[in-house]
C-alpha cells in the first residue's frame, strides 16, 4: 500500500489524497495511485487531478478486496460502514416470493431505491422482480473484474439523475489488462455447511497506446454451499422456543385440531383428556406431549397452547441458501486516431439460489369420525355452522421442504465513443442492460384442491404416517413450476463533454455538459396455475393479470469548476430530468473546498436531488400477505382487552399507485481534514439529508394504533372481525438523517521489523426519524428498532496492516452499536408481549495474509469471524428468521479460506 507521493510541497496534499472527500479516502486500507493525473472520479463529469474534487468519495481497491476474503459485491459491500439494512440472501428469505434473490446497497438506511449504483459509471436495468425496493441487483456485478469501487456518501441527482439521494456506488472494472491470469478461492466454515469455491479466468491481448488495441476478458464462477440452522449451535443459545413460541407455528406434524368453543366445552363436559391430562385450550394434538420433537414441541406458551404441538420451523431453514454464480465481463478498446478512442463491453450474469424453508402448512376440514379419538364423542351433535366438522392446521411434513428456485440474469451491451474534439474533451455510448428474475415452486409446494379432498377423505392421513395411497397422492399434486417471472431492461443513450472556457487565479475554469435518453421496461407475468390460486402456500397476485409497462426519461446536466483561488474553488452542478407520466425535477448542487492552512483543508457542499418512483410503486399488481401478531383496538374493546381474544396475523393487501410524485431531498455536508502530524491524518464530516414526499405505506402496527386517523385503511366483516388491512403506497411524510463521518488514517510507519499501517471508518448518527404523514409527528429509529429495522448509532470498520517484504498481513474489525429491539410481538396464547430486550453490539473481527511466492503466484489465506462471534438475540417479528436480525449479522460462524493467484 503506497503513501501517495504529494503533489505540492504542501504536507496536507498527502492527507487529503488519502481522506479528504476531495481525494479517494481507503475503506478498508488504502491503495492510492502515485500518478497526478487528469482522470474522472464519481460525483463529476470534469476531468481533474485527483485532489481537486470538493465531494466526499471514498475508494476500494483491488487489494483492499483481495484482503477482505470476499468474492462478491454483496459480501463487499456488507463492510462498508455507510451501508444500514440493505437486502441479502438472509433478509429476502421469505415464503411469499417478494424479490426473493435480491441483494442491494442501501446508504445511510435510506433504502434501497435511494442508492444508486453504477458499472464504469453507467447505470445498469433495475432487478426484475417487482417489490417495495428498486435497485440493482449486485448479483449482476462482475466482483472478479473489479478494479476499484467509489463510493459517493453526498447526494448527486444534480449529475446523475433520480435515485441518487443517499449517494453513489460506481463499480470500475480493469480497463486495460494484458496477460492471463487463473486464481482459485476455497473457503469453508469450522462448523460445516456454506462452503465456497471460486474460480477465475482473466486474459488480455493487446497494448493500448504501442498497439492501438486492448482487449481482455474475465471469467469468474462460483459456488457457494447451504447453511441449516439445524448445523449451527448458536440458534439453540437462542433459546427461540423458550423466549419467542408465539412467533413459531401453530401448525405442526402430526397436525393440530383447534376446536370451536362449543367444542372444547363439550369435550371438557365429557373430562376428555390427551395422554392422562384434560384438555384446557382450543388447540389440541393427540401426540402432546412428545409431539414428535424435535421440530414439533409441546410449549404450554406457545402458539398452540399446552394441549397442542407448536412447530420451530427455524430447524428446517436454510439461513444461507445453496447459490451458484457465474459473472462474465469483456471489454475492447481501440484507438482509432491520436485523440479518439472506441470500446465495447459486453456483461454476462447469472445467479441460481436455491431457497430451502420449512414445510408447507395448511388448514383443512375433516369430519370428527376420521379421528379415532374422537369418533365417540358425538361432536355432531354440538350445534355449530357444520356439526361435527373439525378444523385440522397441519404442516405437511410429508411432501417435504419447500424449495425455491430463484434464477437472476443480468446481460448489459455498451458500444461508445471517447476522446478529445478541438478543446472538448467528449464521452458518448448507447447501453442496452436487463435483468430476468425467474422464481420456480420446485418442491414441497403442492396443489391445493386436491390436497384439501385428500385430508378430508382420509388418504391423507394428518396424524401420523399416510398409507402408500397418501404418499403416491403427494407426489402426484407435487408442483414444478416457472411461478414468476419478471423483465425489466433499459436503453440508453448519453453524451457528456468538458473543457476549460478561462483562466483563474486557482487555474483554468472547466465546463461540462452533458445529456441523457433513456427508456425502462418492466414486465412481470405470473404462471397460469400460479394465477388460479390453487398452490397451497403460494397465493396469486390479487389482480390475477400479467403486466407490461414503459416509459420515457429524459436528462441534460450542466457542471462547472472554478477556482476562484489557490486555496479555494467551488463546483457547481444543475440537472433537469423528465419522466413520462411523472413529471419533471431540477436538481442544483454547490460544493465548496478551502485550504485554510497547509495543515487544514474545509469543505462543504449543499444540493437537493429526486427519486422517481419505480415501475414497481406505480403498477405492481395487489400482494395478500399477513401482519405480525397484532392488537384490534376495537375487538379488545369488546373481549376486556384479552389479546389472546383480539390480536392476530391479520390480512393485509398492499397496493401500488400510478398517482404518485417524485420525493424531493435537501443534502447538506461541511467538514474538513487536518494533517495532525506527519503520521496521523484525521477527516471529520458532518452531513444532513431530508427527504419529502417520501413514498411509502403505512405501517400496519401505526394503521391498529392510530385507527381514529386510519380506520378507513381497516376493511371488517359483519361480525366486526377485520377482515383486511389495505396498505397503500402514496408521497406520504418526511425523513430526516443526519451523522458525523470520521475517518482517521495512521499512515506506512517504516521500521526493522516491517511496514505499518491502519485506518479507521467510521459513522456516528445524530438523527434517524421518519413521519408517516405531513403534520404527524417523527418517530426515530436512531438505535431502535422500528417496524422494519434498526439504524445503529455507530458503525465502524478498522483495519490494521503490517508488512515485510512478500509477506503483508492485514487485522481488521466491522462493529456496530447495540440498539434497542421491536419488543412488540404479542403471544396469542396468554396475551403477554415479549419479553423487552436490547440488542447486544455486534463485532466481527478478520485476519488474512498474503505471500508473493515468486513474480508471478501469490499465495493468500483468511480467517473470518477470527473469535467465533455469533449474532446476539433479536426479538424482531419482521423478518422470517427470528431469533437474531439478518440485515447485518452473519450466521456461518468462523471461517477460512485459502486462495492462489497464478499471472502468466
Amino acid at each position: 500500500m503506497n503513501r501517495l507521493q504529494s503533489f505540492t510541497r504542501k504536507p496536507l496534499a498527502c492527507a487529503c489524497l488519502l481522506l479528504c472527500t476531495s481525494y479517494s479516502s481507503s475503506l478498508l486500507a488504502q491503495t492510492v495511485d502515485t500518478e497526478a493525473q487528469r482522470v474522472e472520479v464519481t460525483g463529476s463529469a470534469i476531468k481533474r487531478i485527483n485532489s481537486q474534487s470538493a465531494l466526499p468519495v471514498q475508494t476500494i481497491s483491488r487489494g483492499d478486496i483481495e484482503a477482505s476474503g470476499t468474492t462478491t459485491a454483496a459480501e463487499l459491500m456488507a463492510k462498508v460502514v455507510g451501508n444500514i439494512g440493505a437486502l441479502t440472501d438472509g433478509v429476502s428469505l421469505n415464503t411469499g416470493g417478494d424479490q426473493r434473490g435480491f441483494n442491494s446497497v442501501n446508504l445511510r438506511g435510506l433504502g434501497s431505491s435511494s442508492t444508486l449504483v453504477l458499472l464504469n459509471g453507467r447505470r445498469l436495468s433495475n432487478f426484475a422482480s417487482p417489490g417495495d425496493d428498486a435497485g440493482v441487483d449486485l448479483n449482476s456485478i462482475p466482483a472478479a473484474a473489479i478494479q476499484k469501487v467509489e463510493i459517493l456518501l453526498d447526494g448527486a441527482s444534480a449529475l446523475y439523475g433520480a435515485d441518487a439521494i443517499a449517494g453513489v456506488v460506481n463499480f470500475i472494472t480493469r480497463k486495460d489488462f494484458q496477460g492471463a491470469e487463473i486464481s482459485s478461492h476455497i473457503g469453508q466454515t469450522f462448523e460445516g455447511g456454506a462452503a465456497k469455491r471460486t474460480l477465475t479466468l482473466s486474459g488480455g491481448i493487446g497494448n493500448l497506446e504501442q498497439d492501438g488495441y486492448n482487449i481482455f476478458a474475465v471469467l469468474d464462477a462460483q459456488r457457494n454451499g447451504s447453511l441449516f440452522a439445524a448445523n449451527r449451535e448458536f440458534i439453540d443459545d437462542l433459546k427461540v422456543p423458550e423466549r419467542l413460541g408465539h412467533l413459531l407455528s401453530g401448525l405442526s406434524s402430526p397436525a393440530n385440531i383447534r376446536l370451536t368453543a362449543k367444542q372444547l366445552d363439550h369435550l371438557r363436559k365429557q373430562n376428555f383428556a390427551i395422554n392422562g391430562t384434560p384438555i384446557s385450550n382450543r388447540v389440541i394434538n393427540f401426540s402432546a406431549p412428545t409431539c414428535n420433537a424435535p421440530a414439533n414441541i409441546n410449549l404450554p406458551k406457545g402458539t398452540a397452547g399446552p394441549n397442542g404441538c407448536t412447530y420451530n420451523y427455524m430447524n428446517d431453514t436454510a439461513l444461507v441458501p445453496e447459490s451458484e454464480k457465474v459473472n462474465f465481463l469483456s471489454r475492447a478498446v481501440f484507438q482509432i486516431a491520436p485523440q479518439q478512442q472506441v470500446y465495447a463491453e459486453l456483461n454476462l450474469g447469472k445467479a441460481t439460489t436455491h431457497y430451502v424453508t420449512s414445510p408447507t402448512r395448511v388448514t383443512a376440514s375433516i369430519d370428527y369420525k376420521l379421528v379415532p379419538q374422537l369418533a365417540n364423542t358425538g361432536l355432531n351433535t354440538v350445534k355449530d355452522p357444520v356439526p361435527g366438522q373439525l378444523a385440522v392446521r397441519m404442516r405437511l411434513a410429508e411432501a417435504g421442504n419447500r424449495t425455491n428456485e430463484v434464477i437472476s440474469e443480468g446481460q448489459r451491451v455498451l458500444v461508445g465513443m471517447t476522446g478529445k474534439f478541438e478543446e472538448w474533451d467528449y464521452d458518448t455510448a448507447i447501453t442496452q442492460s436487463a435483468n430476468t428474475a425467474l422464481d420456480f415452486d420446485k418442491h414441497g409446494y403442492v396443489l391445493l384442491d386436491k390436497l384439501l379432498a385428500g385430508i378430508a377423505d382420509g388418504t391423507i392421513n394428518a396424524f401420523g404416517p399416510s398409507s402408500p395411497a397418501g404418499k403416491a397422492l403427494y407426489d402426484s399434486i407435487q408442483v414444478n413450476d416457472e411461478s414468476r417471472y419478471a423483465r425489466s431492461t433499459m436503453t440508453s443513450l448519453d453524451f457528456k463533454a468538458s473543457r476549460a472556457i478561462m483562466p483563474m487565479d486557482g487555474g483554468e475554469m472547466n465546463l461540462a455538459l452533458g445529456a441523457e435518453l433513456r427508456r425502462e421496461t418492466s414486465v412481470f407475468r405470473p404462471s397460469a396455475l400460479l394465477k388460479s390460486n390453487n398452490i397451497n402456500n403460494d397465493p396469486a397476485p390479487e389482480d390475477g393479470r400479467n403486466t407490461r409497462d414503459a416509459r420515457n426519461i429524459q436528462g441534460v446536466f450542466a457542471e462547472l469548476h472554478a477556482p476562484f483561488a489557490k486555496d479555494w474553488e467551488a463546483q457547481f452542478a444543475v440537472r433537469h430530468d423528465e419522466y413520462q407520466n411523472v413529471g419533471g425535477a431540477t436538481s442544483p448542487k454547490l460544493g465548496l473546498l478551502y485550504q485554510a492552512s497547509p495543515d487544514l483543508l474545509l469543505r462543504g457542499s449543499a444540493g437537493s436531488g429526486f427519486r422517481a418512483p419505480s415501475m414497481s410503486d406505480l403498477y405492481r399488481p395487489t400482494v395478500v400477505s399477513s401482519t405480525a401478531t397484532l392488537p384490534d383496538p376495537v375487538l379488545c374493546k369488546t373481549s376486556n382487552n384479552d389479546l389472546t381474544a383480539c390480536a392476530d396475523n391479520w390480512t393485509t393487501r398492499r397496493f401500488s399507485n400510478a398517482q404518485l410524485q417524485p420525493e424531493r431531498s435537501q443534502q447538506f455536508t461541511l467538514g474538513g481534514i487536518a494533517e495532525i502530524n506527519s503520521q496521523w491524518t484525521l477527516g471529520l464530516d458532518y452531513w444532513q439529508i431530508q427527504r419529502s414526499k417520501v413514498i411509502s405505506e403505512i405501517g400496519d402496527d401505526v394503521i391498529l394504533s392510530n385507527l381514529d386517523k386510519y380506520g378507513s385503511l381497516v376493511k371488517r366483516g359483519s361480525d366486526g372481525k377485520i377482515t383486511s388491512i389495505e396498505l397503500r403506497k402514496d408521497n406520504r411524510g418526511s425523513q430526516k438523517s443526519s451523522g458525523i463521518d470520521l475517518n482517521l488514517d495512521l499512515h506506512k510507519i517504516q521500521t526493522s521489523v516491517g511496514n505499518w499501517h491502519a485506518h479507521l471508518q467510521g459513522t456516528y448518527m445524530l438523527k434517524s426519524k421518519l413521519q408517516v404523514n405531513q403534520g404527524d409527528a417523527y418517530v426515530s429509529n436512531l438505535g431502535k428498532f422500528v417496524t422494519e429495522g434498526a439504524v445503529p448509532q455507530w458503525r465502524h470498520h478498522l483495519a490494521l496492516d503490517w508488512e515485510q517484504g512478500a509477506l503483508a498481513v492485514q487485522l481488521s474489525n466491522t462493529y456496530s452499536s447495540s440498539y434497542e429491539d421491536q419488543n412488540s410481538a404479542i403471544n396469542v396464547t396468554d396475551g403477554k408481549r415479549v419479553a423487552p430486550n436490547r440488542v447486544k453490539a455486534y463485532s466481527l473481527w478478520d485476519m488474512s495474509a498474503s505471500y508473493q511466492l515468486t513474480a508471478s503466484l501469490q499465495l493468500r489465506a483468511g480467517i473470518q469471524n477470527l473469535l467465533d462471534t455469533p449474532p446476539p438475540y433479536s426479538n424482531q417479528a419482521f423478518y422470517f428468521i427470528s431469533g437474531y436480525d439478518p440485515s447485518y449479522t452473519d450466521p456461518r460462524g468462523r471461517s477460512a479460506y485459502v486462495r492462489a493467484q497464478y499471472r502468466f
